[in-house]
Formats: C-alpha cells, sequence, structure tokens
C-alpha cells in the first residue's frame, strides 16, 4: 500500500446501500469509520445497523476528518458533489478519495485532484440490499478499479483497498469504464427485465407458481451461457424453427404487442449470434430472419 497508514481515518459519503456496506467491510480489515453522512430514515438507519456508534455529520465534515474519503452516491449526483465538496476546501493533499460509480472513472473527481489528493474509483460489481449479510457477499465478487494512467502506485493502494473489502480486483482503464458500465447494465438490468416479462406472462396465462417453474430454467441457461458462450444457445431460432417463432409472435402479439416486440428484436439478435457461432446454417438464418420480420 505504500506509505499510506495501515490505519486509514475512513469517512464515508453517504450511507447508502452501498456506501454503508464498503464502510463497514474496511472497518472490518481494520481501518476506523469517523464519520458517516445520511438523511432519509432509511440512511439512518443503515448506519446504525452497519456502522454503529459513527456520527452522522454534514458530506463535507465528513470528507474533512478522513484519509481515506468513499464517495457512494449515484452516478448523476458525484459531478456536483465533487465540485461542492472541492468548493468547501474538505480535500487536501495525501488524502485517498474513492467513489462507487460504475459509469465514471478518476476524470470526474479532477476537481479534487487538483487539492492533491490520490484519486480511485472502486466499483463493486454485485447489487446491494443494503444489509449486514452484503458485507459477506463482498467476498463473491470483482470489483472494477480505475487509477490514473500510467501511475502504477495509484492502481495498487486501488486493489489493495478491494483486497481489504475480500473481494478480487479487476483493472479497467479509464478510456473503457463508460462502455465497462453499458455492458453491465445491459447484463444485469435487462436480465431482471427478461425474467420478470417471462414470469408475468406465464401468471398472466394461469400458470401457477412461475417462480418455481422457471427457476430451474433460467439458472441452468445463466450458467450455460458463462461456461460454453453461444454454443449454449438453444430454442426455436438456434434450431430455425420458423413456424415455432410464428407462433411466439402472434401469441405474444394478442396478450402484449410491446412483448412481441422485444422477443423480436432478442431473436433476431440470437438469429445473428447463432450464425456467427456455426449453429444457424446461412440459409437457415435468412429464413429465420425474414420470419422475425413479418408481422402478425
Amino acid at each position: 500500500m505504500g506509505d499510506r497508514p495501515a490505519r486509514l481515518e475512513v469517512g464515508v459519503v453517504s450511507a447508502g446501500r452501498v456506501g454503508a456496506v464498503v464502510g463497514a467491510a474496511w472497518a472490518a480489515a481494520g481501518h476506523h469509520v469517523v464519520a458517516i453522512s445520511g438523511v432519509s430514515r432509511d440512511s439512518v438507519r443503515r448506519a446504525a445497523a452497519l456502522l454503529p456508534g459513527v456520527p452522522l455529520e454534514p458530506p463535507d465534515d465528513v470528507v474533512a476528518k478522513a484519509d481515506l474519503a468513499l464517495l457512494a452516491v449515484p452516478d448523476d449526483v458525484l459531478p456536483g458533489l465533487v465540485r461542492g465538496l472541492a468548493a468547501a476546501g474538505s480535500f487536501r493533499p495525501g488524502q485517498i478519495v474513492v467513489h462507487t460509480s460504475g459509469a465514471h472513472g478518476v476524470s470526474v473527481l479532477d476537481p479534487a485532484s487538483a487539492h492533491g489528493v490520490l484519486p480511485l474509483a472502486l466499483h463493486p460489481v454485485m447489487t446491494f440490499t443494503g444489509r449486514t449479510e452484503d458485507v459477506a457477499r463482498l467476498a463473491g465478487c470483482s470489483v472494477g478499479v480505475t487509477a490514473a494512467a500510467g501511475d502504477e502506485a495509484a492502481w495498487s493502494v486501488g486493489e489493495a483497498l478491494v483486497v481489504e473489502m475480500t473481494a478480487e480486483p479487476v483493472r479497467v482503464p479509464e478510456e473503457v469504464r463508460p462502455l465497462y458500465h453499458a455492458a453491465l447494465a445491459h447484463g444485469a438490468n435487462h436480465l431482471v427485465t427478461l425474467v420478470r416479462d417471462c414470469v408475468e406472462t406465464l401468471e398472466g396465462a394461469g400458470v401457477a407458481s412461475a417462480e418455481r417453474l422457471v427457476a430451474p430454467l433460467l439458472s441452468a441457461a445463466l450458467d450455460n451461457a458463462l461456461r460454453h458462450g453461444d454454443r449454449a444457445l438453444t430454442g426455436p431460432v438456434a434450431r430455425g424453427d420458423v413456424e415455432t417463432l410464428r407462433t411466439h409472435l402472434r401469441e405474444l402479439s394478442a396478450v402484449d404487442p410491446d412483448l412481441a416486440d422485444t422477443y423480436r428484436a432478442l431473436a433476431t439478435r440470437t438469429a445473428h449470434r447463432a450464425s456467427a457461432a456455426g449453429l444457424l446454417p446461412g440459409h437457415a438464418a435468412d429464413e429465420v430472419l425474414t420470419t422475425l420480420q413479418e408481422k402478425p
């Protein structure tokens, strides 16, 4: 960790689902959380549960007290917060300033860097509930680490802080940070949408215990996709079963035209992937794509 002290005074802004959990993980690693900010009832309750005894203070006071300032706020809030803290004189030379936004690299911390801080972006790649079990779940996740290009000491500090929260550091260069975040959001957020569309369509059709019904299927599909890539593709698109596709589109259009359009878009994307992977011969791919362009 270079020549930084083994035990850091940590300030957390704010006591959201991510900030309170990461702060608790660093506290468990031996650092001292000196202050945390939080206004809502949920934030106050979360701070009391995860960081008992840590005082609640305004963000500028939290940062001013810290050797390690953690800024765990929403992506769109972060730039204004950093500018405001810099204007308030909260930053000082030698501080480590970390944010947890996936969408930003370290350039968003430039107003803090102008005061001599060491800027880091540490993005845990997991969903947070803000409860105590999240601290243990950090042990199974990766954290996207971004530091200033060419500053190997800063990269090492970021990786060491991730290891201290019991997670696995993964280097993400500054220039790819927005694409990195877009890819993660595409996978995680749209997976939830896809699963809920599946479950609610079954429930609307009168199928009982839809979650239980699909859980083994969807879990296996995810596992196979991660293990085998495009070779895991199955179903009517990968098989070239155009009559089945027509039936699917007709039935979905009858209950929810928007859902049918989503199915059509995803099936088109699947056809291109199956064709590129050699699972769907050229003539069959053309027939599938032509069928997907048909309107019921």
